[in-house]
């Protein structure tokens, strides 16, 4: 039996000796700071009673190679370069060193594994598999979970040319997984297609809560709003992640076309596709109406939600999405597509009429419908208030990390700790 402590933290009620999981990630805290990420941190935060170890890249050489992150003993591989920022890893260069990853956490984790001996391994995202692989084709047999987070689509992350000629090492890994956790309904259909036939469980990622709900002082909402430049009669529809293709950020600058002046872009966060935004940004005369920001730490976002009014992601493809849950959280109507796991928690009045509405639905590539939502919440108060509260208290019950935590002991590790 477990029970949550005033630490956040998932206790078990019975004495024991901890047992240990060794997590592969390629990619982790401080500089790397994902959907994935987060959720490594945030379950293992509130988990007390299991030792965890990570095996992850050294993309920054400024880095130590070993360093305790919350509850976790993180272990860096490889040389990387001084200073590499997240956007520099997408470089050929460090490809390269995503490859020679696999088989350096393979030999690194054997060296872990004959020295602290663990119970169990839990590979985050489906690329982690190989190491597994790598450790089961040379004797090494320790029961793992595999955690389903990707946010492309199949295509993209199976059938690319240089993942093709992988498949055959991919399906060992799905067929001998413990189980199989995927954070939505839609990627738990990618396990069958490697053969998978045991345990799969829907567990989401979450967001803290109390802290994206929480009411922030106006003094301090009026500072952001100065140091962003939002001015008194502006809308200012927000978006926070990464500036990538699938997150269609193309289609909401275009959105402004069909929107009045006083309508503008804020666009939170780093990216590959800043350059192509600003420039489709002047193509189509409206660079003074939109507006980049640099990323901010996650513990700092909810004021600059707060002070913008509508959270915009029309994603073209997307595993699950926290950065819509936060926007719940915070109290602002969401517009996104449908995609992948979006379905899971948004809900639209007209589109899902069964259902308690929580956002405003769109189709993908569809910037005028993007911009019809905008004007219909704008144009109805009422409504967006008894969907803003609906979609809030949908996520206090189902997306707090206490919650996914528990879930994450209770159906995940328990499996591969007893097998």
């Amino acid at each position: 039996m477990f029970e949550i402590n005033h630490n956040n933290q998932l206790k078990q009620t019975s004495n024991g000796v901890k047992k240990k999981i060794l997590i592969f990630s390629l990619a982790y805290y401080p500089t790397f700071v994902g959907g994935a990420e987060v959720a490594i941190k945030e379950i293992t935060d509130r988990i007390n009673d299991i030792e965890f170890h990570m095996i992850t890249l050294r993309f920054d050489s400024t880095k130590p190679k070993e360093e305790l992150i919350g509850n976790v003993m993180v272990h860096r591989m490889g040389f990387g370069k001084k200073g590499t920022s997240a956007e520099e890893t997408y470089n050929p260069v460090f490809y390269i060193s995503k490859i020679l990853f696999v088989v350096l956490a393979a030999w690194k984790a054997r060296a872990l594994h004959r020295a602290l001996d663990f119970d169990g391994a839990w590979a985050m995202m489906s690329y982690m598999l190989f190491p597994l692989v790598l450790l089961r084709l040379a004797g090494i047999r320790i029961p793992y979970a595999l955690t389903l987070q990707e946010g492309d689509p199949f295509d993209h992350t199976f059938k690319r040319w240089y993942i093709g000629p992988l498949a055959p090492l991919l399906k060992i890994g799905f067929r001998n997984a413990t189980v199989v956790q995927s954070i939505s309904t839609f990627l738990s259909q990618w396990a069958p297609l490697f053969d998978f036939k045991g345990p799969l469980e829907v567990i989401s990622n979450a967001v803290n809560v109390r802290h994206f709900s929480r009411p922030v002082p106006y003094t301090e909402l009026e500072q952001v709003k100065k140091v962003i430049g939002k001015r008194d009669g502006e809308v200012w529809l927000v978006h926070t992640g990464r500036l990538a293709h699938k997150n269609a950020l193309d289609d909401v600058i275009r959105s402004l076309t069909f929107l009045p002046e006083y309508v503008h872009v804020f666009l939170l966060g780093d990216g590959r596709e800043q350059l192509a935004l600003a420039q489709l940004a002047r193509e189509l005369h409206t660079s003074e109406r939109v507006h980049f920001h640099p990323y901010v730490p996650i513990e700092n976002i909810s004021p600059y939600l707060k002070a913008c009014d509508i959270f915009v992601r029309p994603s073209r493809s997307e595993g699950m999405g926290n950065s819509f849950i936060e926007a719940m959280a915070a109290g602002i109507p969401v517009v996104a597509t449908q995609e992948g796991g979006i379905a899971d928690f948004l809900f639209d009045e007209k589109r899902n009429p069964d259902k308690s509405t929580t956002g405003w639905a769109v189709d993908k590539n569809s910037s005028e419908q993007i911009a019809n939502a905008v004007k219909d919440i704008l144009a109805r108060p009422g409504q967006v208030k008894k969907v803003t509260e609906i979609a809030k208290q949908m996520v206090e019950k189902k997306y707090d990390w206490n919650i996914i935590a528990r879930d994450m002991r209770e159906r995940v590790f328990n499996r591969v700790l007893d097998t």
